[in-house]
Order: structure tokens, then sequence, then C-alpha cells
């Protein structure tokens, strides 16, 4: 395992962004280099202390997924190994952590779907019986699975603001009917397989976010990750039973941790101890192990 990055530094390419997680650089007209550091947020805010190894274990499963899932939907990924666009001593830093992708226009929402009553869902489901305002059946319990997949769009919020659901018209009005209740098919599309092969695996994703984006001549592809601990809430199925939140294979240990020191959830975010993220590292790891071994 390399040590930790909490910033990428390529010179020899133009920074566009860095992300809570991602730094984005400019290849050329038609490609973008994506690095992932091993920086973690939790609750919109990026905490201080990187978590070792994370940005290889996110990079390795989305790209399995995007392997995976292809025949769903197209992807960001263009095979342009990351070592050939940067300069030789910059070769470290993208090493097994980077990818080249297609230059893609990213849709205005992050697409949520949910296959648990779990998270904020079920905290409104306390207050109202529904989830972003689906209703559902009355007498569900925290953790219990779903009557079917539920597509929750939500706002991609400004860099330390929170996202926001949305309802599928809101999603609607932001891009038109026809491209919204596409992305709501895929992403449940993709959902339902994933999980049913995570299953086999011995992991329940309980919940995921997908992010979309089109080229030039309309296609729609998967872009950013897909099915990371990062972007989804991974249970061992073995521990999981209905009742109560199982405990997990991603950030959520992280935010479990956070909120039993009453943080406020504002910046600066506070110092991690080293056994919460010696474990977030090791839960990352295993993530990938289960999901990837043969």
């Amino acid at each position: 395992m390399s040590k930790p990055m909490y910033q990428s530094s390529i010179m020899s390419l133009p920074l566009l962004n860095r992300g809570k997680v991602r730094d984005i650089y400019d290849v050329d007209a038609d490609h973008l280099l994506i690095v992932t550091t091993d920086r973690l947020s939790a609750f919109d805010v990026i905490l201080p202390d990187p978590i070792p190894g994370k940005g290889e274990v996110l990079t390795s499963v989305a790209n399995f997924w995007f392997e995976r899932l292809k025949h769903i939907v197209p992807n960001q990924l263009t095979g342009i190994d990351p070592e050939s666009v940067v300069s030789p001593e910059e070769r470290d830093q993208v090493k097994g952590r980077a990818t080249v992708v297609k230059k893609l226009k990213p849709l205005p929402i992050e697409a949520i779907v949910r296959g648990y009553l779990v998270g904020s869902g079920w905290k409104e489901y306390q207050k109202s019986s529904s989830v972003c305002s689906i209703p559902l059946p009355a007498g569900l319990k925290e953790a219990d699975k779903l009557p079917q997949p539920l597509f929750t769009p939500s706002t991609k919020a400004e860099m330390g603001a929170h996202d926001e659901n949305i309802s599928l018209a809101e999603a609607e009005k932001l891009m038109g009917k026809e491209l919204a209740m596409k992305v709501s098919e895929i992403a449940i599309a993709l959902y339902k397989e994933a999980a049913d092969f995570a299953a086999t695996k011995g992991i329940i994703i309980a919940d995921t976010k997908f992010e979309f984006g089109l080229d030039n001549a309309g296609t729609l592809y998967l872009i950013d990750e897909a099915l990371t601990p990062d972007s989804s809430r991974f249970w061992p199925a073995d521990q999981y039973a209905p009742g109560s939140n199982p405990p997990s294979y991603d950030k959520q240990y992280v935010r479990d941790y956070l909120e039993s020191i009453k943080w406020n959830k504002q910046p600066p975010a506070p110092v991690l101890p080293a056994e919460v993220i010696a474990k977030t590292t090791k839960k990352y790891r295993e993530a990938l192990t289960r999901l990837t071994a043969n």
C-alpha cells in the first residue's frame, strides 16, 4: 500500500477541480484525469485525516463495477493508462488510484437508489410513512428491505453545503421528463444487478448514489464513481437484522463515531483517533476483497 495521499500535486496538467475526494485534471479536449485521494468527507465536510489506501480501494471497486455493468449503460472509462498522461516523476501519484475518463457534461442531480429503509429515509418514514415523499406501507422497521428499490434524486450542492432530496417531478424540471425517466430506470437497473451480485458475496447494498453525464450526441454515461464504500451503504449479510442499523463496510462507521462525540457537522471537522482511521481502512479493504474475490 502506498503512503497516504491527502492531496495530489500534478504539475504537468492543469488542475480543474478538487472535490471532496477526487482531484480532476485536464488532459486534452476529450479527456480528464481523475485522481482519487485518501480524503474522507462526512456530512459534506472534508475530514483532516487521510484514510490510508482508500483512494486505491475506491478506484478498484469503481472500475470493477464499471466493467461488470457496462452492458446496462456505457461509462466514462477510456482504457488509457493514467501513468501515460503525466510526467515520469508524477507517476507514483496516479498509480492504482487514477483513471483517464471521457470528458462529459454531468447531469445536475445525484441519482440515489434506496433498497432498504435507513438513514434519512428512516427518519422521514418515522414522521410521515414516506421516503422522499414516496408513500410506503405502515409498520416497517429500521433497515427493512423496501417493497421495491426507490429512485430518490438529490441536488448537487456546492462544496460545504448539503445535498437536498428532490422529487422526480423536480428532477424532470431540471433536465426534462424523458431524460429524468431514463436516469431513473437505468439507476434502478444498475442497483438491482449490483445488489443481486453483492448478495452472492455476503454483502447487502442498502442504498447507493450514481452520477451520469452526456456526450455531445446526447448519449448517457455512468460517471464519477460506482457502488463504492463512499457512495453506498454496504452491510455484511450475516449481521443483518431489521430493527437496527447494521455495521457496515463503508464510511457509516466514521459517521457513527462523529455522531457519538456530538460534533456539530460544521467545519472544521475533528481529528479522527488512530483506531478509527485503522478500522476504516480495514472496512474499505474488506469490501473490495469480498466483492472481487473469485
